[in-house]
């Protein structure tokens, strides 16, 4: 005898998906804690630190020269349209500060103590930055990033030539740090637009 179509038993048996392994598991904590961490610097006092730290390092200078005009900051470097510029932009500035404050020639009556932490500080805030940006080079649309880039590079190599100069006079030192005041409020702003 013929059994009538029966409806047949559903499979319980799904696809499952392979269970991830412990080193991936692990590469995707560290990425997603690097972007959470990089959504904002994890150190928004960093720029008033430094200040302080730049205050407390030449508390001994001299008042500027009055025959000696500094470069200035460039209105250029004020404007970052995303987070990833700002950041990039940030990073490029704090690498010339630590580069030209690491300069042999600074004042002997600098406090060495004051600008040892400083340049920790900046390193500390560095490795930070290259952290959590990509490896490659930043890739927009326009220009302007890259133009950025040369505008900090431009104006950093001003601040060497002032000096070199004015033959590092302690007079043109204190020029270059009232310029690195302004570049730490403006990293401040960046980490602003960073997050």
């Amino acid at each position: 005898r013929e059994v009538p179509d029966q409806p047949q038993p559903r499979s319980t048996h799904r696809p499952t998906m392979a269970a991830p392994s412990t080193p991936q598991v692990l590469l995707l904590l560290m990425a997603l804690h690097t972007a959470i961490a990089c959504q904002r610097p994890h150190d928004d006092n960093l720029p008033w630190n430094s200040l302080r730290l730049l205050h407390a390092m030449a508390s001994n200078s001299t008042q500027p020269c009055q025959d000696q005009q500094p470069p200035f900051f460039s209105d250029a470097l004020r404007n970052s349209h995303n987070p990833q510029q700002a950041a990039h932009t940030a990073l490029r500035i704090l690498q010339n500060l630590f580069h030209t404050l690491s300069s042999n020639h600074i004042p002997q009556q600098w406090d060495n103590q004051a600008r040892h932490d400083l340049l920790n500080s900046l390193q500390h805030y560095i490795q930070h930055l290259q952290q959590c940006l990509p490896a490659h080079r930043m890739h927009f649309k326009s220009h302007g990033p890259y133009n950025i880039m040369l505008n900090v590079n431009r104006y950093f190599r001003r601040i060497h030539d002032f000096l070199r100069i004015h033959h590092h006079s302690d007079c043109a030192w204190d020029h270059v740090r009232l310029e690195a005041d302004l570049c730490f409020q403006h990293v401040d702003t960046l980490f602003q637009q960073m997050k």
